[in-house]
């Protein structure tokens, strides 16, 4: 093998090293979804950073939640019509947006799994996930005088 090839497949280990390792930045911006109670937005958490150190920018906080995500540690929640947001309960979990407060809720049951084989038997397509997203009004918004449903 010449020097060059040792030296592409040395470099080669680097870049996926360094885009798996674990920054004070990515530690940081982890916690900070961690310390959410509901599905922040970038916005959200790079506002909640900012708080504390100032000098992470916002495409810092960008590029590490792309990593976080690719890596399994958090789930990237795509609502149609809505922001991305952030959620750090990655196990196979639902959805309840509140067509009142906005607020997105985790729906923890059993997921539906004859759904992916229906929707595979019909249409040929090879399904490895799905996503379910409830929308109604939830208790405090229903329990609340103000609100009209």
């Amino acid at each position: 093998m010449s020097l060059y090839q040792q030296a592409f497949i040395v470099n080669k280990d680097v870049i996926k090293i360094k885009n798996k390792r674990n920054t004070l930045q990515k530690k940081i911006i982890l916690d900070t979804i961690r310390n959410f109670d509901s599905h922040p937005t970038v916005e959200d958490i790079s506002a909640k950073v900012k708080t504390t150190y100032p000098t992470i920018s916002k495409n810092t906080v960008y590029r590490n939640l792309r990593q976080l995500a690719d890596n399994g540690e958090i789930r990237k929640l795509s609502l149609p019509g809505e922001q991305e947001r952030y959620d750090n309960f990655t196990c196979n979990h639902y959805h309840f947006k509140c067509k009142s407060c906005d607020r997105i809720l985790d729906i923890v049951i059993d997921c539906l799994e004859d759904v992916n084989k229906t929707a595979e038997q019909k249409y040929g397509f090879k399904v490895y996930e799905h996503e379910l997203v409830f929308r109604g009004i939830c208790t405090p918004c229903e329990e609340s005088p103000q609100i009209e449903n």
